[in-house]
């Protein structure tokens, strides 16, 4: 009575809108008022094993101490706590620093073989011949700040190659205000553009407007990157044959939106190519206003649009409108196991010439409102889904991030992917703060009030698109929920599995992007096809993980030994998932390893920070 007596007074002292910070002092042991103590208290009384508790997991619990939780408690259920935002994000151990911050410009020389985090006014402009290389910009850095007022502006002759450019980056804000405009000749080149990262902010303001032959590649668009926007706001305007192409356009990418508001404009005889353009994406929205108006001579060609992706929005305003003798096609159109929304308004309309629009596969439930009624065919109109054939696709996925059950054997040599987890480090928010918080998209003006989100704000994206993957319906057999404390981690665990759970992860990151030995390897429940819940980390202010489980696994313990010492240097967890009939043919799984849904099982680690609950044995 008296320890609450103190804490109630301590409240009571630290209600004058400054949160009080007087009994906050750390001690070695646990205050058993503290989240933390809870959290534990929570997991003794809903699981009933008595295995050691995790220490991973207890690791993510909230830091609060018990004083700083009951206040910060009192202000959630007041709608207060956007008042004390710095005190909040920083007491509680969130990450809320999404957005970029001012910074001068900056045109001074550096090593452009590893370069970060810098400004150009004016880079490259009226070269005459000659290239720019940038062979490592911003690579693997938290928060990526870059900007290009003017690059190679009305150069001549000249190519410009970016290799790696903000891979691997955790946020990521990079403008190009003006690329090559009135370039003509030479060449521009991405070969790996943001691929990923977590929150991806990519905008070219003017791409390669009035260019005149200046050829544009992008090998790898953010590709695999976690929710966030990219936005071509004036992309080929007036230019003259300028070929784009787009490799990999955003492809196994979650919850990314993509915005090309003037693509092609006015152009004359471009020739535009997206080979694979959000292949097994998780819910994407793609938007493109204004594609190829008034273009004279166009040709469009998506190989293979939105294939795979798990349902999504997206929209074509105003799609190669008044233009003359051009030939838009989409080779395969959103051939998907849950397909989303997709609109074309305005399709072809006022076209002059022969203008042609060709579907060969186009999937199910999409909307044409408005559109050209000559010169549209479509071959292939489908409404079910194929799930047998071969698939070939060039698109690279790493090497060991997929992978068969057979090579889960003692004496076998595989390769490790990059297991390293590219998230900012928070913690869980205890559930008496959680559970007053708005999470749903109806309250979204609540949330950005808290989290100081602005309109059309890296952290607005991060909410909504953190609603987007939580709210989405779930797919075929999956039992799915977003928890931000880790007392609603072990409900759903419990829920799904029983009250004698267990949690398991990969012990550490070693063998990362390497080849590595098998040793041991023990089946989890006997090597039994069984029930697990695995939950993966998502973009959000606080620790939020996306729990699902999916029918019919096998899970994996697995001594992992240096290839050469054969050392032991890691323990990893590996679910491998029987039933892949629903899957999509374009899924990376078969892109790596051949043959087609329902065929085979795939298998995967569980990387860094992720984990799989399930059944004790």
């Amino acid at each position: 009575m008296c320890i609450l007596f103190f804490i109630l007074l301590l409240f009571s002292i630290s209600s004058s809108n400054k949160l009080s910070l007087a009994a906050t002092t750390k001690t070695t042991e646990l205050n058993p008022f503290s989240p933390k103590a809870s959290s534990i208290r929570y997991w003794n009384k809903h699981i009933s094993n008595t295995l050691p508790k995790s220490q991973f997991l207890l690791s993510k619990a909230s830091p609060l101490t018990a004083v700083d939780s009951a206040f910060l408690s009192q202000l959630a259920a007041h709608n207060s706590l956007s008042s004390h935002f710095d005190s909040f994000c920083s007491l509680a151990n969130l990450y809320c620093s999404f957005d970029s911050k001012p910074r001068n410009a900056d045109n001074k020389d550096a090593n452009f073989a590893l370069y970060s985090n810098k400004r150009f006014s004016n880079y490259g402009g009226s070269k005459l011949g000659g290239a720019d290389s940038f062979k490592n910009y911003s690579k693997g850095l938290n928060s990526v700040q870059d900007s290009f007022i003017k690059y190679s502006r009305e150069a001549t002759g000249h190519s410009e190659g970016f290799t790696n450019y903000g891979t691997d980056a955790n946020v990521a804000n990079a403008t190009f205000g003006n690329y090559g405009a009135g370039a003509t000749g030479g060449s521009g080149e991405f070969k790996s553009y943001d691929d990923r990262v977590n929150v991806p902010g990519l905008r070219f303001t003017t791409y390669d407007s009035d260019g005149n032959n200046h050829k544009l590649t992008f090998t790898t668009y953010s590709e695999d990157t976690n929710s966030g926007s990219q936005s071509f706001t004036s992309y080929g305007k007036k230019g003259n044959g300028v070929p784009a192409e787009f490799a990999a356009y955003s492809g196994d990418s979650n919850i990314i939106e993509s915005t090309f508001t003037g693509y092609g404009e006015l152009g004359n005889a471009a020739n535009d190519s997206f080979t694979g353009y959000g292949v097994s994406g998780n819910n994407p929205h793609n938007n493109f206003k204004n594609y190829g108006t008034g273009a004279n001579s166009a040709v469009d060609s998506f190989s293979s649009y939105r294939n795979g992706a798990n349902v999504g929005h997206d929209s074509f305003q105003s799609y190669a409108r008044n233009t003359n003798a051009g030939k838009v096609n989409f080779v395969n159109y959103g051939k998907t196991f849950n397909p989303g929304n997709d609109t074309f308004k305005e399709y072809g309309k006022g076209s002059k010439g022969i203008t042609t629009v060709g579907f060969k596969t186009y999937g199910p439930d999409r909307s044409f409102k408005d559109y050209i009624q000559k010169g549209v065919t479509f071959a292939g109109y489908t409404n079910t889904t194929t799930t047998s054939g071969s698939f070939v696709n060039k698109r690279f996925v790493e090497p060991g991030k997929f992978f068969r059950e057979s090579m889960l054997k003692e004496g076998n040599v595989m390769a490790m992917p990059d297991i390293v987890d590219k998230m900012p480090k928070r913690s869980f928010l205890p559930l008496s703060i959680v559970s007053k918080l708005p999470f749903s998209s109806s309250n979204l003006t609540e949330m950005k009030k808290i989290f100081h989100a602005l309109e059309d704000s890296e952290t607005e994206r991060v909410l909504v698109n953190a609603l987007a993957e939580c709210e989405r319906k779930a797919s075929q057999g999956e039992t799915k929920r977003c928890v931000g404390s880790l007392e609603d981690m072990i409900d759903f665990a419990v829920s799904v599995l029983s009250r004698n759970v267990v949690v398991r992860t990969t012990e550490n990151v070693a063998g990362s992007k390497k080849n590595v030995l098998i040793g041991k390897v023990r089946g989890i429940n006997g090597g039994e096809v069984t029930k697990s819940v695995s939950c993966h980390q998502s973009m959000y202010p606080y620790l939020l993980y996306y729990c699902h489980s999916v029918p019919r696994v096998r899970v994996y313990e697995a001594e992992i030994l240096d290839a050469e010492s054969k050392d032991k240097i890691n323990r990893g967890v590996a679910i491998c998932h029987i039933d892949t009939s629903a899957w999509s043919p374009d899924h990376g799984a078969f892109v790596a390893l051949g043959f087609s849904p329902g065929l085979i099982e795939v298998c995967h680690w569980i990387f860094e920070n992720d984990m799989t609950w399930t059944i004790a044995d």
